[in-house]
């Protein structure tokens, strides 16, 4: 992703006087500040329109979703950074947030673009759905990639997060495009990959979002706030109950050194 420049030095999200803060034309103490839940005024604060029903309630699901799974790798080193300095409490959870990569909590992002590549392009192309979806599957796999938003390591019989986000979607009436492409990646990707990987929550969630009207480009942004809320909650039980230094040590018992004898 390229990042270029605007001619002109401006912004549209806030501004502030002596007086007021103005937040995307709004005034957030008239008209925001205990009138909106935290999630559609994220959503207004990313987008600049408020949320329809449908977004409000799917963009919560996906927060909900996502923000605590356990002591994942970005909760271990949240929690052993602060146990380092408990003092820095920012720098716990930035610890953790800079976990978000292309294996835990990017996917979201990956799936999303690679769902809007496929909508797109059977879009202008007129192709049938399924051969568009093999197509860009025996180019991922020619490439050595995965298929990020498929699989689970724990769920291996079917995320039951993506169970709930995909009941939610249809109870709201959200069903299209990205939703047909999600189902049509899961079906064909034991006949491109050799075996079956149900859709997991970071296929479900960018899938449900897009068909609601979510801005792609913002995908990632979605794990990413809902895992500093579970960051939060881990380090205020770190701080009574650390565990930080009892993994680290774990780690050390379990990795043996297979390394050169020293003389």
């Amino acid at each position: 992703m390229r990042i270029g420049k605007q001619k002109d030095p401006y912004t549209a999200i806030s501004t502030a006087n002596a007086h007021s803060i103005t937040i995307r034309g709004k005034d957030l103490c008239r008209d925001l500040i205990g009138k909106v839940d935290f999630p559609d005024f994220y959503y207004f604060l990313l987008t600049g329109t408020e949320a329809t029903p449908a977004q409000s309630r799917l963009v919560n699901a996906a927060l909900v979703a996502l923000a605590e799974h356990g002591l994942t790798p970005t909760v271990q080193a949240a929690r052993m950074t602060y146990d380092a300095d408990p003092a820095a409490l920012q720098g716990a959870v930035a610890a953790g947030i800079l976990g978000a990569g292309t294996v835990v909590m990017g996917t979201s992002e990956l799936c999303g673009r690679f769902l809007h590549d496929i909508v797109t392009t059977q879009a202008e192309s007129g192709e049938a759905l399924e051969d568009v979806v093999a197509r860009k599957l025996k180019a991922r796999k020619a490439a050595g990639q995965t298929v990020p938003g498929y699989g689970h390591p724990l769920h291996g019989a079917g995320d039951p997060r993506t169970a709930r986000m995909l009941t939610l979607a249809k109870e709201l009436g959200v069903a299209g495009p990205y939703l047909d492409a999600l189902f049509a990646v899961e079906r064909t990707i034991p006949e491109i990959y050799a075996r079956t990987l149900p859709i997991n929550v970071s296929g479900s969630i960018p899938a449900v979002l897009l068909q609601a009207g979510f801005p792609v480009g913002a995908l990632k942004g979605i794990p990413i706030l809902a895992r500093t809320a579970g960051l939060l909650a881990h380090l205020f039980e770190e701080a009574s109950r650390p565990i930080g230094f009892m993994m680290a040590d774990h780690a050390d018992q379990s990795i043996l050194y297979d390394g050169p004898v020293a003389n």
